[in-house]
């Protein structure tokens, strides 16, 4: 079966949800585990919805993963400026992994930025341990931008976010 891209619908939201969730947590990505803070954030795809674009992968039906595209500086963009775009929350399910699911969804987020006026650029930010991640936006013309570096919670001098950007 081949893997659709499309906007998540409400129906969605709660597989949505969890599979980003359990991926941030098997993937050790939250700091307190199960009692990070972080992880509502991560559950609540509805409120990203309303705020954002999210996009999901399907095949057969079956939600495999899902991505936030945030098209412009608002409540959903972290390190967004004027003229560009955002990737959030990129997340696939364990089982589904390496079968280009990942890969199709940052591409979409691409094609969209590229379609939105006035869009110049589109950025992300991410873990240092998310090599796989890292590889899907390097082949897709993503560059670092150390520069860009942040810490979203500065008392954690263990989490440090790493920046890219794809010029368009």
């Amino acid at each position: 079966m081949d893997i659709t891209i499309r906007q998540a619908l409400p129906a969605d939201y709660a597989a949505l949800g969890e599979i980003t969730a359990r991926a941030y947590l098997q993937d050790g990505l939250l700091d307190f585990g199960e009692s990070d803070a972080y992880l509502g954030e991560l559950r609540d795809v509805a409120k990203r919805a309303a705020a954002a674009e999210v996009l999901v992968a399907v095949e057969g039906g079956r939600v495999l993963g899902g991505v936030t595209f945030v098209p412009a500086a608002g409540p959903m963009a972290d390190i967004a400026g004027p003229g560009e775009a955002e990737i959030r929350m990129l997340a696939v399910d364990h089982a589904a992994r390496g079968r280009g699911a990942g890969e199709s969804l940052v591409r979409a987020c691409i094609d969209r930025a590229r379609s939105t006026g006035g869009c110049t650029r589109i950025v992300l930010s991410t873990q240092r341990t998310m090599h796989t991640a890292h590889r899907i936006y390097e082949r897709l013309g993503f560059v670092r931008t150390p520069e860009r570096d942040w810490n979203p919670i500065p008392h954690l001098d263990d989490l440090h976010l790493l920046a890219y950007e794809l010029t368009l």
